[in-house]
């Protein structure tokens, strides 16, 4: 994909917009309740990853990684003034996002009193979390079992637009002490995100031409399982006879259905980092097959230091992943891959081609010499000679 990511589509309240305008994003706040989005508002900029920075040229830009700049890039377009304010609450407790947890979480302490717990992470794990959840007006109702059920099939609706979704929820505290940890339970669902991120131009192209050249390609990501499902279908990776899997169901397998099953996988999600290197060495021991990985982050050292050829990403990848990769591509881009196998064969091949011509002229030569001596007792070719050739 680009990796520049935007918010494409929102869900909150019971009303789901789009929000790729500002015109529709006025349109999404004349339907919801001030109180509500700056709950909303609050939420993202106090539970985020990215800064606004300053640059010398005076304009503004966010650091951070692309959901995470995403997200705030909303938050500013809908409330910027409220940037400041919110920057300058209190963090109590933060907790990073956790591939394992799949979320992250804060503890803010309010200015009237009180604390607020926010999460926001993969939205199956965070609907788990949640007991309530914010209607239009800004109140906290209950969240039934069916409301629930709607949220899930919202997720659904904007996974298979090939849109990666966050939910994000608060929870208020009366107190809270130094040795508490963060909730797990009993939050209220703010709202649910949508967040696109376009497959770069001619990747389709570039995984034909993988297939191809006999070269198999696998996605595996961290997203929802619909996502990677319509992103793989758009690239051209995820075909009629392949199957999409979790990671976890590759723990429940055993070897001889692990054997069955790793040729047809074409699509992993919400693989953990121990999902990925599993995958790989299970393709070398049981396939003896040749395996490349291509990876940007910490999590997927592992996997890219067991591969046979390990491809990090120049400009999005972390320093940990670059020192465990024996190639980094400086573009990012899936198609400088295929250039990658292009020339790692052509070298190959062009080797194999002078082997084969040397021991042929070789071989040559020294029958040609071995014959003339017994035949006329004077070799024709002198040793010299024939190195030479």
């Amino acid at each position: 994909t680009t990796n520049h990511m935007i918010v494409d589509k929102v869900w909150i309240s019971d009303v789901s917009k789009s929000v790729n305008g500002d015109a529709k994003i006025s349109e999404l706040k004349s339907v919801i309740s001030e109180r509500a989005m700056a709950i909303l508002v609050q939420g993202i900029f106090v539970n985020t990853g990215s800064e606004v920075v300053k640059g010398d040229d005076g304009k503004r830009t966010i650091l951070g990684t692309p959901t995470e700049a995403a997200l705030l890039e909303f938050g500013l377009t809908v409330e910027r003034d409220r940037y400041t304010e919110y920057n300058k609450i209190q963090r109590v407790r933060v907790e990073p996002f956790n591939s394992v947890k799949k979320k992250m979480s804060v503890i803010i302490q309010l200015p009237n009193g009180g604390f607020r717990s926010f999460c926001k992470g993969a939205p199956e794990i965070i609907l788990e979390h949640c007991n309530d959840m914010l209607n239009g007006e800004g109140d906290i109702v209950p969240l039934s079992d069916m409301q629930k059920q709607n949220v899930l099939n919202i997720i659904n609706s904007f996974a298979s637009e090939a849109l990666r979704t966050l939910c994000i929820a608060f929870q208020d505290l009366d107190e809270f002490s130094d040795e508490q940890t963060i909730p797990e339970n009993g939050y209220t669902l703010i709202a649910l995100f949508g967040i696109k991120d376009p497959v770069r131009p001619g990747v389709r192209d570039a995984v034909m031409t993988c297939m191809a050249a006999g070269i198999t390609v696998r996605m595996v990501t961290g997203d929802n399982i619909n996502t990677a499902k319509a992103i793989a279908k758009e690239c051209g990776i995820l075909t009629e006879d392949g199957i999409a899997i979790e990671g976890h169901e590759l723990h429940d397998k055993s070897s001889d259905e692990l054997r069955e099953l790793l040729p047809k996988i074409q699509v992993m999600a919400r693989s953990l980092p121990m999902d990925k290197f599993k995958l790989v060495t299970s393709l070398k021991s049981m396939y003896q097959e040749v395996v490349a990985v291509t990876g940007d982050g910490t999590n997927d050292a592992p996997a890219l230091c067991e591969s046979d050829i390990g491809l990090a990403m120049g400009i999005a990848g972390t320093e940990v992943a670059k020192e465990n990769a024996d190639v980094i591509i400086m573009d990012d881009n899936f198609k400088t891959i295929v250039n990658v196998a292009r020339w790692g064969r052509a070298v190959y091949l062009n080797i194999q081609k002078f082997v084969q011509f040397q021991l042929t002229v070789n071989i040559v030569a020294l029958i040609v010499n071995f014959v003339s001596a017994c035949v006329i007792g004077i070799c024709t070719l002198s040793t010299s000679m024939i190195f030479l050739i």
